[in-house]
């Protein structure tokens, strides 16, 4: 930043070096820009376009314009028809697709500086609450910005019989009561939600899910037992871990190793109370599109789910656990980690520390295979 020089005027300057100044050869103008980042609303006012390209009194444009921003210019083609328009994702060359990612991820750089999506904008703040506020990108940041599910089992009929508002037929029924994992579906969807925020976030029971969710960044909350989409997943993909399913509710299950290991949960002989989960995280390719991303947050328990989703949100873990991620993987396309989630006497889960040795039970790739 130039001294004197207002917030928001690098990227109004940005902005405006794209427009002018991307494609020498071609002229680009307000009234195309307006058209194609308008979309389906109808374009946008040229004042507002000369406001974001202010660099006097430069106004920030909201996130999700960024992103139609990133697409633009991500082609010539945008502007190959009249009205200019924005292309579809399908439409992408590779080469277009990585343009876009890289030009989104310097707009919203330039946009939010601190990586926070709420400095600028008070009505998201208060949609978020304060404690998102310093929510900095890391692992659960999709640079891309596009749909993003996660995906959560259902809990048995048998389970939700014992529950009260679980029959549509209630007049208070509460759809949310028939999900399992609640307590890691709030944690990770509020996250998510704080640091993509031009990103559409949806949660859907597996047995919802359609054609073109399977297309978009998954992220898979709770086991193999209650979840057929992880079940679906983990076959299709060759993981170093496997989580064995229960057989009744009485058994603990374990998770198996490549390796021939085999983790289960802990506890205490004098009460059968849980002492300690294990817990499954993987990040890597989605098998059913090679552009997106699927993440697996899954435990023998509902609280080693919630311990292996804490691990990158808890605010006081969340740096540290990701510095070891960077360190630990820095060029592997995709990586596991088996992790102990103890559990308080008051039945509270601790989060997972992966700088401690005894927290982590299995990492892949190991350091001989990166």
């Amino acid at each position: 930043m130039q001294p004197g020089e207002l917030d928001g005027a690098r990227l109004a300057r940005r902005l405006r070096e794209l427009r002018t100044a991307h494609w020498p050869e071609l002229k680009v103008t307000q009234q195309q820009v307006a058209e194609a980042v308008g979309g389906e609303s109808g374009p946008l006012s040229l004042s507002l376009i000369s406001s974001w390209e202010s660099v006097r009194k430069p106004v920030l444009p909201p996130a999700n314009r960024l992103a139609g921003y990133a697409m633009f210019f991500a082609t010539r083609r945008s502007v190959e028809s009249s009205p200019a328009r924005l292309l579809s994702e399908h439409e992408l060359t590779a080469d277009e697709q990585r343009a876009r990612e890289e030009l989104h991820a310097e707009l919203f750089s330039l946009r939010f500086p601190g990586g926070d999506p709420t400095e600028h904008d008070p009505q998201r703040a208060a949609h978020i609450g304060p404690a998102a506020a310093v929510v900095e990108p890391g692992t659960w940041y999709f640079p891309d910005q596009r749909p993003i599910i996660i995906v959560s089992g259902s809990l048995p009929k048998r389970f939700r019989e014992r529950m009260p508002f679980t029959d549509t037929k209630d007049r208070d029924y509460v759809r949310s009561y028939s999900l399992a994992d609640l307590d890691a579906l709030i944690e990770v969807h509020g996250h998510i939600r704080a640091v993509n925020p031009a990103a559409d976030v949806h949660i859907r029971r597996s047995e919802e899910m359609v054609e073109d969710d399977f297309t978009s960044h998954l992220v898979l909350i709770g086991g193999v037992d209650w979840n057929a989409v992880n079940r679906d997943i983990t076959r299709r993909l060759d993981l170093p871990v496997r989580q064995q399913r229960r057989p009744n509710d009485e058994d603990i299950g374990c998770f198996s190793t490549a390796d021939g290991r085999v983790l289960e949960p802990v506890l205490d002989q004098s009460n059968g109370l849980l002492l300690e989960d294990v817990a499954h995280f993987f990040r890597g390719k989605s098998p059913y599109n090679a552009r997106r991303t699927v993440t697996l947050c899954n435990g023998m328990f509902g609280r080693g789910t919630y311990g292996a989703v804490r691990a990158l949100t808890d605010a006081k873990f969340r740096d540290r656990n990701e510095n070891y991620i960077r360190q630990r993987f820095p060029n592997a396309a995709a990586f596991s980690m088996l992790m102990r989630v103890r559990i308080n006497p008051n039945g509270a889960v601790v989060t997972p520390d992966w700088t401690q040795d005894a927290e982590r039970l299995h990492e892949w790739p190991s350091a001989a295979e990166e």
